[in-house]
């Protein structure tokens, strides 16, 4: 009798231990225009989810608009929810690296502003770490050929965008933004991280 209490014990403790939530993480990135970011992002395995917002101002619960004046000091960014034993942390910083220029100033393209600044918002001392380990080897090997702008700052208030900006590629992927500033972002990441995409 015993021995079956014990057991039914251990099996109750290992059902519980599955029915708890896997942990996920966010990680915050301004990579430019948000509907490219959230547009690459989206697509990579382990990526649960995502939300394109501001981050990094001193205006609460700025619109659209607010941000682009470029006088309340946030950035477009999208925040991803992650599950990192899918994917790491490092793998979403090579990523994003690998999918704007982090060599022009508050600058992606056309799209000229503060908002549109490079930036990496850490949520965890580990995250930041590793960011600024990240970045320090590009500098060193020189990957870009000049020199790297982007900023690693800690996480603040983050503030969702208006719905019409949300999964705003592919609900409108026949807009001319789309097709000629989304469209090459997302052919270049099936080319360079194929392995890492959703099926």
């Amino acid at each position: 009798m015993k021995v079956l209490t014990l057991f039914a014990v251990i099996l109750l403790s290992i059902s519980n231990v599955h029915a708890q939530p896997q942990k996920k993480e966010k990680a915050t990135f301004g990579m430019g225009c948000f509907w490219c970011s959230e547009a690459i992002f989206q697509r990579l395995d382990g990526v649960v989810s995502l939300k394109s917002g501001f981050e990094g101002g001193n205006v609460p619960n700025p619109s659209y608009e607010d941000v682009c004046t470029g006088t309340t000091g946030h950035a477009e960014v999208v925040e991803v929810t992650f599950d990192p034993k899918k994917i790491s942390y490092d793998e979403l910083l090579a990523v994003f690296w690998k999918s704007h220029d982090p060599t022009t100033l508050n600058r992606q393209g056309a799209d000229v502003g503060t908002q549109y600044r490079s930036v990496v918002f850490y949520n965890t001392p580990e995250q930041k770490q590793i960011a600024e380990r990240y970045k320090a080897e590009l500098i060193k090997t020189n990957a870009y050929g000049k020199p790297l702008v982007t900023a690693i700052e800690k996480a603040k208030p983050f503030y969702v965008a208006e719905n019409y900006h949300q999964n705003y590629f592919n609900k409108n992927a026949d807009q001319p933004y789309c097709r000629l500033v989304i469209q090459p972002k997302i052919d270049k990441l099936e080319k360079v991280f194929k392995a890492k995409l959703k099926h």
